[in-house]
């Protein structure tokens, strides 16, 4: 990966302090769930690292199922308009959801997620991201699991991206703006 790491401005959060950090939120959920089934609903494709590894931590029962929406296109800011290209499988009426997310940015996409789920009836929902940017929030949304905040930077890794490259980085690393201010 020497072409990907050379992008890379600086390396935010190591490999380790991300297992150490997808550990405590798989406990916090564990515990808060106990004697629930709850359905994990990741979005894609951002989120498909840190749930494969998350679901791996969380130690009751837990289902999965996946939404795909597209709010970014190539650029780096949001467009505030969402497209939903992959549904739930699931009738999710009654259930105890967890909408697992790479990093809670604007909040955009996540408020209309929410708004869409919740007009199905399920139990609850809660949101699992891996980061927070509130210094880009827009809308009033909140996660009741946060692995960590970051600085309002570019990020890539772990499964975020840039046009679709450096998802498969194992760190966290902020992208150099010479990469997306071509």
């Amino acid at each position: 990966m020497p072409g990907m790491k050379d992008d890379i401005k600086e390396i935010l959060i190591s490999e380790e302090e991300l297992k150490k950090t997808v550990q405590r939120i798989g406990n916090e959920i564990s515990r808060d769930y106990e004697g629930k089934t709850p359905i994990l609903v990741s979005i894609l494709k951002g989120s498909v690292v840190f749930m494969a590894d998350l679901m791996r931590a969380i130690t009751i029962p837990c289902e999965i199922d996946f939404m795909a929406v597209s709010s970014y296109g190539s650029g780096v800011k949001t467009s505030g308009v969402v497209k939903i290209i992959k549904d739930l499988d699931r009738d999710i009426q009654g259930r105890d959801l967890i909408i697992v997310e790479d990093i809670l940015d604007s909040g955009m996409t996540l408020s209309y997620i929410l708004e869409l789920l919740s007009a199905r009836g399920p139990k609850s929902i809660k949101i699992a991201t891996l980061f927070d940017k509130p210094s880009r929030r827009q809308v009033d949304v909140f996660a009741q699991y946060s692995g960590a905040e970051v600085p309002d930077e570019f990020i890539v890794g772990y499964g975020l991206d840039y046009n679709e490259t450096y998802r498969n980085l194992p760190f966290i690393g902020v992208l150099k703006p010479s990469v997306y201010n071509n």
